[in-house]
């Protein structure tokens, strides 16, 4: 269906079709009408099929009439209200509500934390009718009393289990509080978890809900294997497979922040140019490590979970789980990062031995098992900047027994035959022979022992001597 046949604005329809779309996706042609006709929504789809657009075109075109060219800012008061769970989503969330609605008189402006407030803070006293937000600054910007929450008339909730896995339901209750009652709330999410819809049926009226894809199901065009091999060689084939697989551009996921940035540099003394984004980086660095990756200049952005969620990386045709996460909807998000807008995209897992229960987890979501790759074709060798012992470790695959087969024997060494103690002679004396008494003479080399000061007389062994007579 295409976007002129959903009763959009002209300057709507204009700005689609500068983005370079024709054709609605199946989330937008549901989402839309019914968001016009003002109902509360509960949207599910998979990432990359365009919901952002859901609710940003229904939503601009909702506040086109209260549009104003004016200077003041009490013409321009925050009429909508969007909520993400990371600053790379509120980054690109904004940057759609500007790209579609850049034929509208519409002000909007977006807060994050990591950055400075007070440019944050002077556009939202300039006025703005739409503000993307996360909700930890957004919080933040109330308590400074540089934001009105008393106007707004629609509310969206972004990824909103990501929100609730990051623990921001108690804020998002405080702000759902600040905000009108009467209003129109709209969740949008890739999965539909039971936490989501308790959510749902605090927050939403009767809400119209919209499923164009099964529950947790992930992006159809992307393909999924497993490369079974030992946690200490994960490296090395990671970096085989971008180099022999002529890898240009590799999204690869880690569960913790410390190992993003251990992974890249190792990354870069084997040769390949890689940049890390997590939470722990400031804004600036995480903006510019994906714009490295998305000109080319870094071929490896290795990444966690939330730092990832909302990066809108067109074409991207790889995705590497480095390590399984523990939650296996984290999986169905990982790998929407490719397979977007209808390109096929490859999903590869290096799993070891201890996250064979983590697979079985992921392989029981998707409803069927993933295909094993064989990793005896690929080039292993250490790369000459691992540790030593990982070049005299066996691997320990199918083939161990056969290493250690063809490992030489050891020889026993003889032990050395004991030397007889040569004997000691001194001054006449042979220590190795018992010792002879020999008419009560003392030996020079031995002196008597002192007789003690009070008492009976004591025996003295006969090596010092023989025995003592009594103190006279």
């Amino acid at each position: 269906m295409s976007f002129a046949s959903l009763n959009l604005l002209p300057e709507l329809q204009h700005a689609v079709a500068d983005q370079g779309y024709t054709e609605a996706t199946p989330i937008q042609v549901q989402a839309i009408p019914a968001v016009l006709a003002g109902r509360d929504l509960m949207g599910c789809a998979q990432t990359g099929t365009g919901k952002t657009a859901g609710f940003t075109l229904p939503l601009l075109q909702m506040l086109a009439p209260h549009g104003s060219s004016s200077p003041s800012p009490a013409r321009h008061p925050v009429r909508a209200l969007v909520l993400t769970p990371t600053r790379e989503l509120a980054a690109q969330v904004h940057e759609s509500v500007q790209g579609y609605g850049k034929y509208l008189p519409l002000r909007s402006t977006v807060v994050y934390g990591g950055v400075d407030m007070k440019p944050q803070t002077q556009a939202l006293m300039a006025g703005v009718e739409i503000l993307v937000a996360t909700p930890g600054r957004l919080l933040d910007h109330v308590q400074q009393k540089t934001v009105n929450l008393s106007q707004v008339q629609i509310l969206v909730l972004d990824e909103a289990d990501r929100m609730l896995d990051m623990g921001f339901l108690p804020d998002l209750k405080r702000i759902i509080a600040l905000i009108p009652a009467q209003r129109q709330s709209l969740l949008f999410s890739a999965t539909f978890s039971d936490d989501i819809k308790r959510l749902a049926n605090q927050m939403l009226r009767n809400p119209l809900s919209i499923e164009v894809a099964r529950r947790n199901a992930p992006a159809e065009l992307v393909s999924h294997q497993v490369y079974e091999v030992s946690a200490e060689r994960k490296r090395t084939l990671l970096a085989n497979l971008i180099r022999t697989r002529n890898m240009t551009q590799v999204l690869v996921f880690l569960r913790m922040k410390k190992d993003c940035n251990k992974l890249a540099r190792e990354l870069e003394r084997d040769g390949i140019k890689a940049t890390a984004i997590h939470s722990d980086r400031t804004q600036a660095e995480r903006e510019q490590a994906l714009a490295d990756f998305k000109e080319g200049r870094a071929t490896a952005l290795v990444a966690t979970d939330i730092a990832a969620r909302g990066l809108d990386i067109e074409e991207l045709p790889f995705v590497i789980n480095f390590e399984l996460p523990y939650v296996p909807e984290d999986y169905v998000h990982r790998i929407g990062r490719t397979g977007r807008a209808g390109l096929p995209g490859e999903a590869i897992s290096l799993v070891c031995h201890d996250e064979s229960k983590l697979l079985a987890d992921i392989e029981r979501l998707l409803k069927r098992p993933i295909e094993r790759v064989p990793v005896g074709h690929l080039d292993q060798r250490p790369s000459r900047y691992e540790h030593k012992d990982h070049k005299e470790r066996p691997h320990r695959d199918a083939d161990a027994g056969h290493a250690r087969a063809e490992r030489p024997e050891r020889t026993v060494r003889e032990r050395p035959v004991e030397k007889p103690i040569a004997k000691a002679i001194h001054e006449g004396f042979d220590f190795s022979k018992p010792y002879e008494p020999g008419n009560g003479e003392t030996p020079a080399l031995v002196k008597p022992a002192a007789p003690p000061r009070r008492g009976a007389a004591r025996p003295v062994s006969a090596l010092l001597g023989g025995l003592s007579t009594p103190r006279k």
